[in-house]
């Protein structure tokens, strides 16, 4: 099987790097491993044309969001990786997924959504600075997660597991359960 991760942080050692490092290993040995730092791609940003629904395919000029969706639809499996930036997942994450909305999902004839997808299994990975439990109270960590599972929903995507560090700023360090935890989470693939 062949699974991509999306990094969707600025900071490649950083929480969500690391996390999904983790992740990968637990993938290790068993499953191909493709890793993209989203924060490197030049994408152009979606222009809403919606001719992507009735052609199967974005009419931009090819750049990297073309190339990053033709590897997220060969792949078996995905993780996705974010930092929560204001109750949501990083803008250039964001962008790369309203690029491919046909990658994700088409359209019947009368304009039904179907998912692309089906049956892939995924995952997603997250922190934020927001202490535990307001994370969750509040719509940061909950925001993200649920805009990220929302992309993965359409696309017909199992969700095998979401794992969320909060409180990066006071509390930067991880645990080795939560490490075990992102490990476990690459095994279920």
């Amino acid at each position: 099987m062949k699974v991509l991760i999306l990094n969707g942080s600025p900071r490649q050692g950083g929480t969500v790097a690391t996390l999904l490092r983790s992740v990968a290993e637990g993938l290790e040995g068993t499953h191909d491993i493709d890793w993209v730092d989203v924060y490197e791609l030049d994408i152009a940003p979606c222009v809403g044309c919606m001719k992507c629904r009735p052609d199967g395919a974005c009419v931009l000029s090819e750049d990297d969001g073309h190339t990053v969706g033709r590897r997220i639809r060969d792949a078996d499996g995905l993780v996705v990786g974010t930092p929560i930036y204001w109750g949501n997942m990083s803008g250039p994450l964001k962008l790369l997924f309203d690029r491919n909305v046909p990658v994700f999902m088409g359209e019947s004839p009368r304009g039904i959504p179907a998912p692309r997808q089906k049956g892939k299994p995924a995952a997603v990975v997250a922190a934020c600075t927001t202490p535990w439990p307001f994370n969750s109270i509040l719509p940061q960590s909950r925001g993200a997660v649920r805009a990220i599972g929302k992309v993965l929903h359409y696309g017909g995507y199992r969700i095998l597991g979401k794992i969320v560090k909060p409180g990066t700023k006071k509390a930067p360090e991880l645990s080795d359960a939560l490490l075990a935890g992102c490990r476990r989470l690459g095994h279920r693939f």
